[in-house]
């Protein structure tokens, strides 16, 4: 009779508690962050603990992992509890932060359908339900980003793609050397990812026209239109849902209004505010959102899903693929029509972002998503604190 395969069993024993010891550690961590110090130690602590020589040789998993909380933990912002209150950054769903967890185990390079097709038709469904949610138009392309700063980046690619395209201008084959001047008309409080995507993208700060704003940084529409008619070329608008600053949302229906009759392609940089689409009650602010050419939003912001993920949506899929897509002998493409993700993005090998917004979707549905993404919910760390030994877990304790 054949002996069981010792080694193969002890190397899954293994790598289960240490998994479970990660998942004990982090339960640690979201239990005791109604009681723990917001504020992190001093870097020169945190290098002292974690620096030291290059290790000459290995070390036992277990170990490291427990090293690694041990020395890591003073240095951590509390930013998933609810007494942090820095920026726009909080905590994560739970079930968003397990289907992370998933994400990581699973390791999809969710770069191409044929790499990873459950990943793929996650991405597909979600952009779906996101625009559902946002009330934007039917299709749409959609793209899973970092954040903010490359959904704009992304967007205004595709807008950069088809404005020079109308002015008779292929800048996917030629560049920009001679290329006819894109003006970038923003408001005076625009994101500085907007400033720092067009440098990205090579149309540099010279680009842009800043148009006047209110006492709470809204685009003027008269400003606007004003500078829409200094300049007969190629012009894309920079509108903002959710000022960095106050909040206020630019009147998205008058500016795609006026730049429609301009012919200008028009971006909502939503990162701040755009989820307020999402909410019956809320949904006024953006009036007129679905009038624009591209969006760009945030996941791991209202959302709550762990950093990072940004949301990218264009009206104009053509331009979208042509100003993010690529090909090569190597990479072997979907055949059916099947989403490659890479077409949509700056990335080719990728995390699979889709899951942990799909779980937070599936979790919250249309009515929760509302509430959520609109009022003071509670983080993971804000709970009530549940015991260490959950019966209920296989991982409720952690070895020494």
């Amino acid at each position: 009779m054949k002996e069981p395969d010792t080694t193969t069993a002890t190397e899954e024993t293994a790598l289960r508690s240490l998994l479970c010891d990660a998942a004990t550690l982090a339960a640690e961590f979201l239990e005791e962050l109604p009681e723990r110090r917001v504020t992190p130690t001093a870097a020169d602590e945190l290098r002292e603990e974690l620096g030291g020589p290059l290790p000459e040789g290995p070390r036992e998993p277990r170990r490291v992992l427990a090293e690694l909380a041990r020395s890591a933990e003073p240095g951590l912002m509390a930013t998933p509890g609810g007494r942090f209150f820095g920026f726009v950054i909080g905590g994560s769903l739970p079930a968003a932060l397990a289907a992370d967890w998933l994400a990581s185990a699973w390791d999809q390079n969710a770069g191409l359908y044929m790499a990873a097709p459950a990943a793929s038709v996650v991405e597909e469904v979600c952009g779906a339900w996101l625009a559902e949610l946002f009330g934007l138009p039917e299709g749409l392309s959609f793209g899973l980003v970092t954040g903010g700063q490359m959904a704009n980046f992304t967007t205004l690619a595709a807008a950069r793609n088809r404005v020079l395209e109308q002015a008779g201008w292929d800048v996917e084959a030629d560049g920009l050397l001679g290329a006819p001047r894109v003006r970038v008309i923003v408001g005076e409080e625009r994101h500085v990812t907007i400033d720092r995507a067009l440098r990205f993208l090579g149309l540099g700060n010279s680009s842009l026209r800043p148009v006047s704003v209110d006492e709470q940084g809204r685009m003027r529409p008269d400003a606007l239109r004003s500078a829409l008619e200094e300049y007969s070329g190629p012009a894309i608008v920079c509108a903002q849902a959710g000022n960095v600053n106050t909040g206020a949302f630019d009147p998205l229906d008058a500016i795609c209004d006026a730049a429609g009759e301009a012919g200008a392609w028009v971006h909502v940089d939503g990162a701040f505010g755009m989820w307020a689409g999402a909410s019956p009650a809320l949904r006024h602010l953006v009036r007129g959102i679905e009038g624009a050419d591209s969006w760009a939003t945030d996941a791991h912001k209202w959302l709550n899903v762990p950093y990072d993920s940004g949301l990218v949506f264009c009206a104009h899929p053509d331009a979208h693929r042509a100003a993010m897509g690529t090909h090569a002998s190597y990479l072997v493409y979907s055949e059916d029509g099947e989403r490659d993700q890479l077409d949509w993005n700056p990335e080719a090998s990728r995390r699979a972002r889709g899951f942990p917004i799909y779980a937070a979707i599936r979790s919250l549905g249309r009515s929760g998503t509302a509430t959520w993404s609109t009022a003071a919910a509670p983080t993971p760390g804000a709970s009530p604190r549940r015991s260490r030994g959950n019966p209920g877990s296989r991982c409720s304790t952690m070895s020494s």
